[in-house]
């Protein structure tokens, strides 16, 4: 079943029904009908659709965010958002409309995104005079208005962030949260009066999001520094954080660049320093979008759907009353319960929908990822009892009513854990050394993951590989790997090691 193809706009998920859609008659399952492990796209497709994190939307290329998606986001923005704060950082919004002059002031960046830009070239019936390009990323708009905000040393350093969205024109097949034309993200940019403080904000920005990610989507990563030919267009050096996907191919979750002062040269971003010298500026930007969220399904997801760790979850847990239309009770204990909970902050749902069975409501609920089920029952409530049952294990456990509050943060704890390790796992026993062409290859074809080797670091060597392999090279490690003589794809001297991965 391609849902995709089908391009089916309305369906009940859960319900066993039939449904027309361009002459195919099409009986829609219970639940998940793809095996993760027999068909990771379509499966991954199928889940979105179906726990009702997105949605195609008619304009062609772009996605509707729908409510659990999006409120998965807001998490996303809260959490990182207060990172930021913390470290002096300051929420701007900058235009989506950037002028074709602005955007071709630099241009190897210009070179960079010309294949991506989306371009308005009227206003309403009138031509404009001059070309509008609507955002694939902010520094050149942002940075010509810097160049008037800053005058002296006393301005710096400059620390933005704007959460917004931005259109890259992908002409690839769209795959939702992964590959469409829009999508939102936060990008940060800040100003410094040296490289050094530069140099320690790209880094910090990286710590943050490495530890967002893996304490909050339990996802764990790899780091490093981008090649010369991976970097971004107009960085002096990027880094990056990299996760793997259960298939073997590689996501990139977040980027951190150093611009260097090519941009600052370029929009005569200047300052009067202490020595009353004029000097350009030092930039840095960084990144991350709501691919993350694609990452989340597909490294945690499973056969029944989306299995989501407690710390981003919109609903941490559910509670499902049983047959409390025949003892009203049991409904009223369900709402002290709620409650309680969520007196201790946590994010609770009460599903006493009247018209589906505990079985259906089940099904529902674990479809859509939320960590923990909380049962009660009459017989559960004549002995001051719930039953708790974990989502990633599907665990069962009775606790006593006395015990809920503690028993919640615990197993709660213990499914974020769970999460992380089972990923953690899987990453470490994903990472192959080649030694020669051939293993590489191997590799490639049979184990998938992270190749680690020795490398030469010429361009010439890195188009060999993509172009033999499809694989790309994801990180250069910050600490020195000890090199052992030659390359192990072209066999020119080695100068470090570099990890290569096919890719998202």
């Amino acid at each position: 079943m391609n849902l995709k193809k089908l391009k089916l706009k309305y369906y009940n998920p859960l319900i066993k029904h039939v449904i027309k859609n361009e002459g195919v008659n099409m009986s829609e399952q219970l639940g998940i009908t793809v095996k993760k492990n027999q068909d990771f796209s379509e499966w991954y497709t199928e889940v979105i659709l179906k726990a009702g994190l997105a949605d195609y939307a008619t304009t062609k290329g772009c996605m509707v965010i729908k409510a659990l998606g999006y409120g998965i986001w807001e998490n996303v923005q809260k959490l990182l958002d207060a990172e930021f704060k913390k470290t002096g950082v300051k929420n701007y919004y900058f235009p989506l409309f950037i002028p074709e002059s602005i955007l071709k002031k630099e241009a190897e960046h210009f070179e960079g995104f010309t294949p991506e830009v989306a371009w308005v070239t009227h206003g309403g019936d009138e031509k404009l005079s001059e070309k509008l390009a609507i955002r694939p990323t902010s520094e050149t708009i942002m940075y010509d208005t810097f160049s008037k905000w800053i005058r002296s040393w006393r301005d710096l350093p400059l620390l933005t962030n704007q959460w917004c969205n931005v259109v890259r024109w992908e002409t690839k097949a769209t795959k939702l949260f992964l590959r469409t034309r829009e999508f939102l993200w936060q990008e940060g940019h800040t100003v410094h009066a040296t490289k050094e403080d530069a140099d320690k904000q790209v880094m910090q920005r990286l710590e943050i999001y490495k530890k967002f990610v893996e304490d909050n989507l339990a996802i764990p990563l790899l780091n490093g520094m981008k090649s010369e030919g991976e970097k971004f267009a107009g960085a002096l050096y990027t880094t990056t954080i990299e996760a793997l996907m259960p298939d073997g191919k590689a996501l990139q979750m977040g980027t951190s660049h150093n611009l260097g002062q090519y941009f600052a040269k370029v929009f005569d971003i200047k300052f009067i320093d202490k020595d009353e010298k004029d000097k350009y500026a030092w930039q840095t930007s960084w990144g991350l979008s709501t691919r993350v969220i694609g990452a989340l399904v597909m490294v945690h997801g499973d056969d029944k759907g989306l299995v989501l760790p407690p710390k981003i979850a919109p609903t941490q847990a559910v509670i499902i009353p049983i047959n409390f239309h025949e003892n009203r009770e049991v409904l009223e204990e369900a709402k002290k319960i709620k409650k309680k909970l969520e007196d201790g902050s946590y994010s609770v749902e009460l599903d006493d929908r009247e018209e589906y069975s505990p079985g259906w409501k089940f099904n529902e609920w674990e479809l859509k990822g939320v960590p923990l089920r909380i049962e009660i029952g009459p017989k559960d409530l004549k002995n001051h009892q719930v039953i708790l049952v974990r989502r990633d294990t599907s665990e069962k456990k009775c606790v006593h009513a006395i015990n809920l509050e503690e028993s919640v943060k615990d197993m709660l704890g213990s499914i974020q854990e769970n999460l992380f390790n089972k990923a953690k796992k899987f990453l470490v026993n994903s990472i192959t050394e080649a030694k020669n062409k051939e293993e590489f290859k191997k590799i490639l074809e049979e184990k998938k993951g992270f190749i680690k080797i020795n490398w030469c670091y010429t361009r010439e060597c890195e188009e060999k590989i993509k172009e033999d392999t499809g694989a790309t090279s994801r990180f250069i490690p910050f600490e020195s790997e000890k090199t052992k003589g030659k390359c192990d794809y072209c066999e020119k001297d080695a100068k470090l090691v570099a990890y290569f991965a096919k890719s998202y």
